[in-house]
């Protein structure tokens, strides 16, 4: 069995737009949400900025009674929002909490990198070593657990196909993606819930900031700080936030007059083995290209029909292998190479939900029919100067735009790469 999946929902919470419309607003804008956190300074941090979504605990209070959201963490919250606007926003109704009835084709693959360290450090060692085990209340367990960010979504929606959290540093949003929309192409689900999240927490960013690879040199400039593929590029900025794709089975969403984004066409995962240049911190070259190739095949789509690519470029100093990646794997010159753009320069690195949100812009992209700037890049960085013309300082209007490519690489020397293609019947 080989169904086709197409996209009927999205839902995304990030620092410079919460909800598809604003979110997409400001994509077009090329407008930044990294600012100065307050928390990162009293703490000592090198690097003063992240980009944290605005208002989701205000968010959370008009989503859930103040029973569910004192038993959420910020990673529960962001991921629960996103996932119940993707549900909505496929014109799906939110089941009644008294209602036993289960949903058996419906199920969600949420991913996080670092969910429920905020929860364990601000919880659940000072009261331990305090010796006040029993001030922890029945809900500690729940939001530490990586699964939690899927299993309270399972209770919200009464989903009853497959319901886990994957995890994968980096590329978790969109193997999340890859594996939802394989589980649909198989035939075991009619829709799935993926995507990924992350809480905002100085707790979760610290170990990046001991690594030295977040941002120090615009402390001052905070929509500055996040530079993909600048020659200026000084680290990657932290992020929070979620985004949440519905996948659909085609046949389910023409049989409920769903609206439909896009189609997915083909998704690939692998791992580099640490090997050829690969670490516990770099990607495997080969392995990049592999990845991309590999997606490309299984959509059927040869890479001279690629139209954008959504990469995965943090700041940092793998972005030209990532630039130079790209081009061989699609067997272009670097002047030939397809329009090239980096979310993560408007909103940071969100970790485990980088991905999702990614995801979330590349369908809005492909949809819309144009490819956001990639900001803070004026100084293109000398080794990706030869593909200078591929960058987006403004905003492009796409209209023809046929296919987007979106991947994610992660510590571990992980990958994974999706592939949307325009919607046609």
């Amino acid at each position: 069995m080989s169904n086709r999946v197409v996209v009927t929902g999205l839902g995304v919470l990030a620092a410079n737009g919460n909800g598809i419309h604003d979110f997409e607003l400001a994509l077009r804008k090329g407008q930044s949400g990294i600012r100065t956190n307050e928390k990162m300074i009293e703490c000592g941090f090198g690097s003063h900025v992240a980009g944290v979504p605005r208002g989701t605990d205000e968010l959370a209070e008009s989503y859930f009674d103040e029973d569910l959201l004192r038993a959420m963490n910020s990673g529960h919250r962001v991921a629960s929002i996103a996932a119940i606007d993707a549900w909505t926003d496929a014109g799906l109704a939110r089941p009644d909490p008294a209602d036993d009835t289960v949903d058996w084709d419906s199920g969600a693959i949420l991913g996080t990198g670092i969910g429920g360290m905020d929860t364990i450090a601000s919880k659940v060692v000072p009261l331990t070593d305090a010796h006040k085990v029993r001030r922890l209340g029945s809900t500690a367990v729940e939001q530490v657990m990586a699964s939690g960010v899927s299993a309270r979504l399972s209770g919200l929606l009464a989903l009853g196909n497959q319901v886990t959290t994957n995890s994968s540093a980096c590329s978790t949003g969109s193997e999340a993606i890859s594996m939802g929309f394989e589980r649909i192409r198989n035939g075991q689900a009619e829709r799935m819930l993926c995507g990924g999240a992350e809480g905002a927490s100085h707790y979760i960013w610290s170990g990046f900031d001991a690594m030295r690879v977040l941002c120090r040199k615009f402390n001052d400039e905070p929509e500055r700080a996040s530079r993909p593929m600048s020659a200026s590029a000084a680290g990657f900025v932290p992020s929070a936030g979620a985004g949440v794709l519905l996948l659909e089975n085609l046949e389910s969403a023409l049989g409920r007059g769903a609206r439909i984004y896009c189609e997915i066409g083909g998704s690939a995962v692998n791992c580099g083995g640490h090997r050829g240049g690969g670490s516990m911190t770099a990607p495997n070259p080969e392995s990049v290209q592999r990845c991309i190739k590999a997606a490309l095949a299984d959509a059927q789509t040869r890479p001279e029909e690629v139209g954008a690519i959504n990469a995965h470029l943090t700041a940092t100093g793998a972005d030209p292998n990532e630039v130079r990646s790209w081009s061989l794997a699609l067997g272009c010159q670097p002047q030939d190479l397809p329009p090239i753009t980096s979310t993560k320069s408007m909103i940071g690195h969100a970790l485990g939900a980088a991905g999702g949100i990614e995801a979330v812009a590349s369908v809005l992209m492909l949809k819309g029919g144009f490819i956001h700037p990639s900001i803070n890049c004026e100084d293109v960085h000398p080794e990706i100067e030869p593909y200078a013309a591929s960058i987006p300082h403004s905003l492009r209007e796409l209209p023809y735009l046929e296919v987007v490519v979106k991947a994610g690489f992660g510590f571990g020397d992980v990958n994974a790469c999706l592939v949307f293609r325009k919607w046609s019947e």
